[in-house]
């Protein structure tokens, strides 16, 4: 493209400081370096993690910053040593990555690469320690190697799948985090066979996608535990068979699980956080076969107590990263799911906003409405 190797200015919604509304500023974006890819982008979405670093209460602020991690966009340009990726391919930049040259990326069972996993710490480009957005000569920092709310970007090669130009960019943008971090954990880590039973306990955007998961594989029961009722509808449409409401209980939730499916559940995925979800999401699996799959990110102090005699007794409890996808090699048979049909992300994507009014995304978040919005890049 012509504006290969050129500092290009272009709008983005920066944060100035924590909890304060983006502002739309022009932003300069250097081209991109070594292993790094540009990126222009055309749909993005606002994801919780976006919102909890905005908050920047519980871990380091830095600010300003450029937030955005799920999108989907077409490479403008590549730096030196780039290959496998050229202009006008079609993709998704995801928050973590996949070097392929790692003992995680050369392992079959990890997707946790060394050099490119998350780091929500990390405001500049690995390559040489320095963000490739500024205004007026002041850097701006990254987030998550992604800045999606900008619609250009630069982003490291190893966090770039590269997709079916076919695929529309406004739906599967959402599988670059959300929705592959709980669809992966059901299909990929927890396994159910098909006919057996699962419980989901968080109902946000990231438990349904668990749901999904558990529908495709062909679950027989699919059971909903939430504090929220109001959720309980909207869950029908991912395949959520049963509800259960913990507060409608006198007993633990784990022991109301265990009595209507007698003895437990054949798999629990637990998409909260909360230590006592946690807890309960392996309590309440069956003993001789029970998996139990650990989601949600706990606080820091948190610690998990349950008595041996349950992994004694044949339960296994198993944690996940990003659905145990490998971003490069694997996305983009996710989005090829999708393209077959096999996996539904439309109902996934409640509100659509053009990038001038993004704010509004967070007001929807911060009300708990829907699920995802998505934002346009040009309007």
């Amino acid at each position: 493209m012509s504006t290969a190797g050129q500092v290009i200015r272009c709008k983005a919604a920066v944060a100035w400081e924590s909890g304060k509304p983006l502002s739309i500023e022009e932003v300069e974006v250097a081209p991109p370096q070594k292993d790094e890819v540009r990126i222009k982008i055309l749909f993005t979405s606002l994801c919780h993690t976006d919102v909890y670093f905005w908050d920047a209460k519980g871990q380091n602020p830095l600010f300003p910053r450029i937030l955005g991690h799920e999108a989907g966009g077409i490479v403008e340009s590549v730096g030196e040593g780039v290959t496998g990726l050229k202009p006008g391919d079609h993709v998704l930049p995801i928050f973590t990555g996949e070097c392929k040259e790692c003992p995680h990326c050369l392992s079959e069972e990890s997707n946790m690469c060394d050099l490119l996993r998350i780091n929500t710490d990390r405001g500049e480009m690995i390559n040489d320690g320095k963000s490739r957005f500024s205004i007026n000569g002041k850097p701006i920092y990254h987030f998550l190697g992604t800045s999606t709310f900008s619609e250009y970007t630069v982003v490291h090669v190893g966090q770039v799948a590269k997709i079916n130009p076919e695929a529309p960019l406004d739906k599967v943008c959402v599988l670059s985090c959300g929705m592959s971090t709980g669809f992966g954990a059901t299909v990929n880590v927890a396994k159910p066979k098909k006919g057996q039973s699962v419980a989901i306990f968080g109902l946000g955007a990231v438990g349904l996608a668990a749901a999904e998961g558990a529908r495709v594989s062909g679950a027989s029961r699919i059971i909903g535990v939430d504090l929220n009722p109001s959720r309980f509808e909207l869950a029908k449409n991912f395949g959520v068979t049963e509800f259960v409401n913990p507060k409608d209980h006198n007993k633990p939730v784990q022991e109301v699980i265990a009595e209507m499916t007698g003895g437990g559940v054949d798999r629990s995925v637990e998409c909260t956080g909360s230590i006592q979800a946690m807890i309960s999401a392996f309590e309440c699996v069956h003993d001789g076969w029970g998996v139990a799959v650990l989601v949600g990110v706990p606080n820091k102090d948190d610690a998990f107590k349950t008595h041996p005699v349950n992994l004694l007794n044949e339960r296994t409890l198993k944690g996940t990263f990003f659905g145990n996808y490998k971003p490069r090699t694997d996305i983009p048979a996710v989005v090829e799911r999708y393209m077959n049909k096999e996996l539904e992300l439309d109902k996934f994507i409640t509100h659509s906003v053009p990038f001038s009014e993004i704010n509004k995304a967070f007001e929807y978040m911060l009300a708990g409405e829907g699920l995802r919005c998505v934002i346009r890049m040009d309007a």
